[in-house]
């Protein structure tokens, strides 16, 4: 069963002494709003690292297998859920309704990205469209944050077609290496990063969209425990220490307790704005702690001890529930 209740959602995480999120339009630097420098981390690669936690976790074995995976064919799965759900692919890829509506619930069926995020399946044998519930806008920076373009030492080297041919076999790659002068083994590289950055995505989960999908609360868990974790199992040098540091959930429960048919609907469609539960500064507020600053003799927040988030209750609109993330990774409860 589909989830009945509608969610808006703050996920805060933080980064040190790494790169958050490259941009390969500026040499992989950190993504930067230009206009006040503050730090950028897009909604796909919060996506991706939910589909690596659930990867990992469930071995991609359906219903919990990925769809969007590292370095595959997207039209393989897609002529894969034809033969399961039509018995064999269309002639030339020309699908009915019927045949689309097959394939389309089968892979959402199988896939959990597909049932949360949603997909595009019509690039080969046509499985339609699948809008999913949930949805990440760009996080962005609490405060503005200094990119550092550093430069490194490669101690070895890759030669290039100047040095030596691309098809060069060992004994060549040996002779070649032996006489080289010793300064030439070695080259220079770069490496980007921020000293450090807090930052708050906000996120939106939609019943009417999951009911379409088969997105149940199930799934909901995973994605719980998926950002609550998934940095733990996606370290790198290049990403430095990047950790969760927050999870507030909003639930729509209703307002009506005399009418249980009114309530759910209410609950589906939701009881106050988006923005009224994720602007900061509504419910939740993130300041900066001066007092843990002057401990450590910093005039900007180098650390997750330097901010405090603080939760005003009285804020919160009749009819939704505030939820957070425990900080013994123990699940939700209730604020």
């Amino acid at each position: 069963m589909s989830i009945q209740n509608r969610y808006e959602f703050l996920y805060l995480f933080d980064c040190e002494n790494g790169n958050p999120n490259g941009d390969p339009d500026a040499g992989n630097a950190p993504r930067i709003d230009p206009e006040d420098m503050h730090g950028l981390v897009s909604d796909v690669a919060l996506k991706r690292r939910v589909r690596n936690y659930v990867q990992t976790k469930y071995e991609n074995v359906a219903p919990n297998a990925i769809y969007v995976e590292h370095s595959t064919n997207l039209n393989k799965p897609i002529a894969l859920a034809h033969e399961k759900a039509n018995g064999a692919v269309p002639k030339d890829g020309k699908t009915t309704k019927g045949q689309s509506l097959n394939a389309r619930t089968w892979l959402c069926g199988n896939f959990f990205d597909i049932r949360t995020f949603g997909a595009v399946l019509s690039t080969g044998a046509n499985a339609g469209q699948v809008r999913g519930p949930v949805q990440f806008a760009f996080a962005r920076s609490v405060d503005p944050i200094m990119p550092l373009d550093l430069s490194i030492t490669r101690m070895a080297k890759t030669p290039t077609g100047k040095d030596i041919k691309s098809d060069a076999t060992y004994q060549q790659h040996v002779e070649w290496e032996e006489n080289a002068p010793e300064d030439s083994l070695r080259t220079m590289g770069r490496k980007a990063l921020i000293p450090y950055g807090f930052y708050v995505a906000k996120g939106f989960i939609s019943a009417n969209l999951a009911n379409g999908t088969g997105f149940s609360d199930t799934d909901l868990a995973n994605l719980w425990e998926a950002l609550a974790n998934m940095y733990d199992h996606d370290r790198s040098a290049s990403k430095g220490m990047m950790s969760c540091r927050g999870l507030y959930v909003f639930k729509h429960v209703g307002t009506d307790n005399g009418n249980s048919d009114q309530r759910a609907r209410q609950a589906k469609l939701g009881c106050a704005p988006a923005q009224a539960l994720l602007d900061l500064g509504k419910v939740i507020d993130i300041c900066k702690d001066e007092a843990a600053m002057s401990i450590d003799k910093v005039t900007s927040p180098r650390k997750f001890v330097h901010y405090s988030v603080k939760v005003n209750e009285k804020k919160i609109p009749t009819g939704v529930e505030l939820w957070k993330w425990d900080d013994n990774n123990s699940g939700l409860t209730q604020v």
